[in-house]
This record gives C-alpha cells, sequence and structure tokens, in this order.
C-alpha cells in the first residue's frame, strides 16, 4: 500500500510538472523556460521568476510589481496574468517580482523601490544589452512603479510606467477611506524619506515627483473601487498633463481587483500594446 501511495505520488509530481513546463512553453515557443525563485537580494522576499526568451525583438524588459497593501501579496498572484504578457509581446524580456513587505517592525520605503533597484542592478548585470524598462504594477504596485520611475530613476531607464488601479495621491481626502490608512501613516515609510519637506504623505506619493521629465504613464481605474477610487485618475491625469508627459487613462467597470476579469484584462493588454506603439511614435530621435 506504501509502494503505491509512493509511487502515485512521483507520478503526480512528474504531471504537475510537466504540465507547468508546458504551459510556460506553449505561450511563446521562441521562450526559454522560465526560471523561477531567482534571488536578487539576500532576504526571502528577494525573489523573482525570469523570463529570457531565446532571441530577443527588442530592448524593453517589463518588471512586473505585485499589490497587496504593501504589507501583502505575493507574485504568484501576477503569474497567469504575466503569461499573458508573455504572448502579447514575445521576444520580450520578462519579470515577476516580489519584494520584503511592510509591517510594524519594517517599513515599506524605501526598502520596496530599492528592490526595484535591485532587481534593475540584477538585470543589468546579467542582460547581454542595455534595457529600456516598462514597469506594470496593480495597486500598491502601480503606486511603486510610478514612485521609482518619477522619484528614482536617475538614470531615466523606465521607457514607460503601466499603473494598473494604483493610488498616485496617498494624501487625497478620496483615499484616506482606505480601510488599512492607520498602517500607511505609520508604517508606509521611514521619515528620513520625507526629506525634511512636506508631510510624508504627500512625499510618497507619485504625483508629488511628477515633472516633465516623468516616464509617460498609462492609467487604469476602476469605476466601482471603492479602495483606491477613480478620483485617483483624474489626480494624476492633472499632473501629467500639467508638465506635458505623455498619459493615456482609461476606465473599466468594476472594483479594485476586477481588472483581471473579462473583457477588462483583455482591454488592458491591448492598451498596452497600443500605448507602447504611441511613445515610439512619439519619442525624438
Amino acid at each position: 500500500m506504501k509502494n503505491g501511495i509512493l509511487i502515485s505520488g512521483i507520478l503526480l509530481l512528474l504531471c504537475f510538472t510537466g504540465c507547468r513546463q508546458k504551459s510556460t512553453d506553449s505561450a511563446n515557443s521562441s521562450l526559454s523556460v522560465g526560471k523561477t525563485d531567482v534571488s536578487y537580494g539576500l532576504e526571502s522576499d528577494q525573489q523573482m521568476d525570469l523570463y529570457i526568451p531565446q532571441k530577443t525583438t527588442g530592448k524593453e524588459v517589463f518588471i512586473i510589481i505585485h499589490g497587496g497593501g504593501w504589507r501583502g501579496g505575493r507574485r504568484s498572484q501576477l503569474t497567469l496574468f504575466t503569461q499573458r504578457l508573455i504572448e502579447k509581446f514575445p521576444g520580450h524580456v520578462f519579470v515577476n517580482m516580489d519584494y520584503r513587505l511592510a509591517s510594524t517592525s519594517r517599513f515599506a520605503l524605501p526598502n520596496q523601490t530599492n528592490d526595484i533597484q535591485r532587481v534593475i542592478d540584477y538585470l543589468e548585470n546579467t542582460l547581454p544589452f542595455k534595457p529600456n524598462y516598462i514597469l506594470l504594477g496593480n495597486s500598491a504596485g502601480g503606486h511603486l512603479s510610478m514612485l521609482y520611475a518619477y522619484r528614482y530613476d536617475r538614470g531615466k531607464k523606465v521607457k514607460a510606467v503601466v499603473n494598473i488601479v494604483g493610488p498616485a495621491d496617498l494624501g487625497d481626502p478620496g483615499f484616506k477611506s482606505y480601510d488599512d490608512y492607520a498602517f500607511l501613516e505609520n508604517h508606509l515609510a521611514e521619515p528620513k524619506v520625507s526629506g525634511n519637506r512636506e508631510s510624508l504623505m504627500n512625499t510618497v506619493s507619485p504625483v508629488y515627483w511628477v515633472t516633465k521629465a516623468a516616464s509617460p504613464t498609462l492609467s487604469f481605474y476602476g469605476t466601482e473601487d471603492t479602495v483606491v477610487p477613480v478620483s485617483q485618475m483624474k489626480i494624476l491625469d492633472s499632473s501629467l498633463q500639467r508638465h506635458q508627459v505623455y498619459h493615456e487613462s482609461y476606465t473599466f467597470n468594476g472594483n479594485h481587483v476586477e481588472w483581471q476579469n473579462e473583457p477588462n484584462a483583455s482591454l488592458l493588454i491591448t492598451k498596452t500594446e497600443l500605448f507602447l506603439r504611441n511613445i515610439s511614435k512619439t519619442k525624438t530621435p
């Protein structure tokens, strides 16, 4: 009986491994098998899944950044969505990353933006070309994508930001109804992050750092989102418009998490493809 259980278990493991391998390869026949659990730092949270095609068709690298309120969530939540993006953008490098989560004993910032920098440093030392980065994140990941691109991308390596339901202005009264707002006030950022400027919540808001050199930004917000209200889109659009930064924004029918459902997910991927084409056309030689 024990031998039978053992054999069944081995067969199940082989089946699972084979199915997982097949699903990765079927996404794009030119894609090398994705490397999972690649460490880019010393801590357990500092891991990523890395997908490098056998033949690249461009120098853009997608970095996917999950949500979860800065203190939750895992990259596995976006694995299927990453696979869909790979199908749409074959020949591109993809990273689906985890980052150090906040807690009552550890601030989110600057750890999480530092982790984005660590991933970029890893890629700079690994890839045989000098990449441009597309940061794509949802919710807290959308916030981190914008904040990194607008404030910390000193080398101007971020070609574009795709922001999905990310809070752009944390001081907005419409966002203060967020049920974990008290945690953010106390544990989102180390006080030194403010740099002795305005309030801490303002200085960790992406809109605070928008300049005319900010990365082109594509945004999606839900019409029924009670976590990050659609008013955030209007605030972000206004700031980008004021600084003459190329941007596009769209709403979808649904709440904070329904961007992953159809037809919203297909809309997002289609608009992302068109957006990247548009910024390539508008880029000056």
